[in-house]
């Protein structure tokens, strides 16, 4: 308890001695909410921050200052302030503010998505763009991926022989990971059909629930070594049975790779051949800080999109029968959608750019960093300043989105703006340098999950529940889940053959 009390005294002085310390330049920076001593505005940020923020920029501005505990954090919610930071400025602002139970995370400073942005994290993303996120490695692996999905309409299917609700996400969060385990590992992770938990998921799970949650530590530097919530203690035991799986899988295909057995061309394959080569600075340690990268970013961001776009089509049925009526006259009933055949369907495209405009995974992006003092539309950022983009507030600025909040897939229809980061109103994936390198794969995933469950099935929401009256309420956390589980009715399709 004194270690505490002394404590809260430093932070107490600390924070009315910041004026002196960075005099006028201080002064010049976003303006911003005032806050209250110690916390700053940490209270203003409310259970969704994306939701909390998007309302201060409309007080305060585009571009904004808050003190979150000790720490300034800088927030954009406009295309050009996201533009600014992530493009004209992308060499300042390519660091990350790292949260504190990352640090629980072994190897954490090889991580595509924490690392620094040097020399090293740009060898690591130009394998992820040249080797593994190609089309045609991905056309490789395109057979894999189609009998996850395969997999995840007979499942489908036994519900809707029993006429018994299925909860989407749940469902669309298991077929994700063996869908990254097929395309990183060759083989599957997770039963569909087992009501047991099986202990790969709830490692991504305990991951993804550990990761989300508030942590002091990330907002007065001082007290994270005593982890005072025990989220780094919580989250440490998932890491590190996650590195010893990941441990064995690579032993494992050392030893086949030794036998002269046949290579699977897998994601797994090419980072073993960066190990081989000289100089290349790939390592065991690399291979499993990128997997445990994967494999969190892509389960839980793709199986959230699906969920979201099926719930929103739900409180929509004419785009859902829009939807339907593209896939049946261009593909009909004789088998499952492919991805060749998404390019073929640009109602079903529009409808997952709409789902990602509306509820992108991410909705505050990951944190960037100052790695120097800048300035952004002629206000100071001091360097080492924490970073936010509010993708979320972007995607429904009525300066660019007509009707933001409303479903509208027609909006996309004949549009340019694809998810690339070249068009600054709409990021859902980021933009500039540190845009995620997984974008190729998650549309695919997502676009071929969506487009199979509506081919097979129609959907009935449960007795009592209208789609106007379904609950679309946000839980922010490391991703932008749906509150309430979407747990609806497969009816299949008489004609649809798997």
């Amino acid at each position: 308890m004194e270690l505490h009390i002394l404590l809260f005294c430093i932070s107490l002085f600390l924070f009315i001695m910041k004026p002196f310390f960075h005099g006028s330049s201080s002064r010049k920076t976003p303006p911003g909410p005032k806050g209250l001593p110690i916390i700053g505005s940490l209270l203003e940020l409310g259970p969704r921050p994306n939701q909390s923020l998007a309302a201060l920029a409309k007080i305060h501005g585009p571009i904004m200052t808050l003190k979150l505990g000790s720490i300034t954090t800088i927030v954009a919610s406009s295309p050009e302030a996201a533009k600014e930071i992530l493009q004209k400025q992308e060499q300042v602002f390519s660091d990350r503010t790292v949260p504190c139970v990352v640090t629980a995370q072994p190897y954490h400073k090889t991580s595509l998505a924490w690392a620094p942005g040097d020399q090293r994290w740009r060898s690591y993303r130009r394998i992820c763009a040249t080797q593994m996120f190609t089309n045609q490695r991905l056309d490789l692996l395109q057979p894999l991926r189609h009998k996850k999905v395969e997999d995840l309409m007979l499942y489908f299917k036994k519900h809707s022989d029993s006429t018994a609700p299925v909860d989407i996400g749940r469902a669309s969060f298991a077929t994700a990971l063996n869908v990254i385990s097929s395309t990183m590992f060759s083989i599957d992770i997770v039963d569909l059909d087992s009501e047991n938990a099986q202990e790969f998921k709830d490692l991504i799970l305990g991951i993804t629930h550990n990761a989300g949650k508030p942590n002091l530590s990330d907002y007065f530097p001082l007290i994270k070594p005593l982890d005072l919530q025990g989220v780094k203690q919580n989250i440490r035991p998932f890491y590190q049975r996650l590195n010893e799986i990941f441990d064995d899988l690579i032993f494992k295909r050392l030893e086949a790779r030794k036998s002269g057995e046949s290579r699977k061309d897998d994601f797994l394959d090419v980072l073993l051949d960066q190990c081989e080569e000289e100089g290349s600075g790939f390592n065991h340690e690399t291979i499993k800080s990128l997997s445990t990268d994967f494999f969190i970013a892509g389960s839980d961001t793709n199986a959230i999109s699906v969920e979201w776009a099926m719930a929103e089509l739900l409180r929509k049925p004419e785009a859902m029968q829009k939807a339907r009526d593209e896939i049946i006259q261009k593909i009909g009933f004789k088998r499952l959608v492919q991805d060749s055949d998404i390019d073929q369907l640009p109602y079903l495209q529009a409808v997952v750019k709409e789902t990602m405009r509306l509820h992108p995974p991410t909705p505050l992006l990951i944190p960037y960093k100052a790695n120097k003092d800048t300035q952004v539309f002629g206000f100071n950022v001091p360097k080492d300043s924490q970073v936010l983009v509010n993708a979320w507030a972007i995607g429904r600025d009525p300066s660019y989105w007509e009707n933001p909040a409303s479903f509208s897939p027609e909006r996309f229809l004949g549009s340019c703006l694809d998810f690339k980061g070249r068009d600054f109103e709409y990021i859902p994936f980021g933009a500039g340098r540190r845009i995620c390198p997984g974008i190729p794969l998650a549309i695919r995933m997502v676009s071929l999950m969506l487009a199979s469950c509506i081919q097979a099935f129609r959907w009935r929401l449960p007795e009592g529940i209208a789609p106007e009256k379904l609950d679309m309420e946000e839980q922010f956390g490391l991703t932008l889940r749906k509150a309430v589980p979407l747990c609806v009715i497969p009816i299949l399709e008489e004609k649809q053959k798997f």
